[in-house]
């Protein structure tokens, strides 16, 4: 008797809804996050935000651009943004923030994420902004051809200061080069004067300098979010990095 009330308890109990399991949080159906990494990294290191965020039912596309130039990133961007069907949110991170200013522009692009990264405005280059307020570090190393390395012995001091010393290590070892001709490239549209901008400042930045990120940002009206953290911030605080972009994409309909 006493197991046949047990039973008819837990029934009775689920039939009004008082013992229900929690549904997982689909918030992000239906729309979609490109992200553009940016120099002397490739797109590897977002994937812890990228499991947030497609545990949540979002569509998440990371661009692997050449750094090349200005030109070439936008049009690898638009290509991946080009096979998006419904709502972006665009998000860069360092040069990738020149980046997604430009490519940005298409209509499908409904709110802009700028991560411990530049946003030009209009016939300005990044090459500019970095002399207007240099980063806290001097790292960046110039081949005879025109490419730009980061100082492996730096990489973990000014680049990647809360990863591990391994981790650190790992990612100079596989940067990608970057270039003169990608930071010198004139920006010819700035998304963010149309499209609602979101921010994070790597508060603990040392590659790009903390200062120079609230300037941008508060010139384009940006709201912006502190996160201490180092220049891949990303990595390091990717639950808040990707709260920032869910808060992106809540303002789309």
């Amino acid at each position: 008797m006493r197991i046949i009330s047990a039973l008819a308890v837990a029934v009775a109990v689920t039939s009004s809804g008082l013992a229900v399991a929690a549904q997982p949080d689909q918030s992000g159906v239906g729309k979609s996050v490109v992200i553009v990494p940016g120099s002397y990294v490739d797109g590897s290191g977002w994937k812890a935000v990228h499991d947030i965020l497609t545990s949540k039912g979002y569509k998440v596309s990371v661009v692997q651009q050449s750094h090349n130039s200005l030109d070439a990133d936008v049009a690898t961007a638009r290509e991946i943004l080009d096979q998006q069907v419904g709502p972006v949110v665009l998000v860069g991170h360092n040069s990738g923030g020149g980046v997604i200013t430009a490519a940005g522009e298409r209509d499908k692009v409904r709110a802009l994420v700028y991560v411990a990264a530049f946003i030009p405005e209009l016939g300005e280059t990044m090459t500019q902004l970095t002399a207007s307020m240099p980063a806290p570090s001097n790292d960046v190393k110039t081949t005879r051809d025109g490419h730009f390395f980061f100082n492996r012995d730096k990489f973990h001091d000014d680049f990647a200061a809360d990863l591990t010393a391994e981790q650190a290590a790992f990612m100079a070892a596989s940067q990608v080069p970057s270039t003169a001709t990608l930071y010198g490239g004139q920006t010819w549209a700035a998304a963010w004067h149309k499209k609602p901008s979101y921010a994070v400042v790597a508060s603990e930045d040392r590659a790009l300098s903390p200062d120079l990120q609230r300037w941008m940002y508060k010139r384009a009206g940006a709201k912006v979010t502190e996160i201490k953290g180092s220049h891949v911030v990303y990595i390091s605080q990717a639950e808040a990095v990707a709260k920032v972009i869910e808060d992106a994409a809540s303002v789309i309909q």
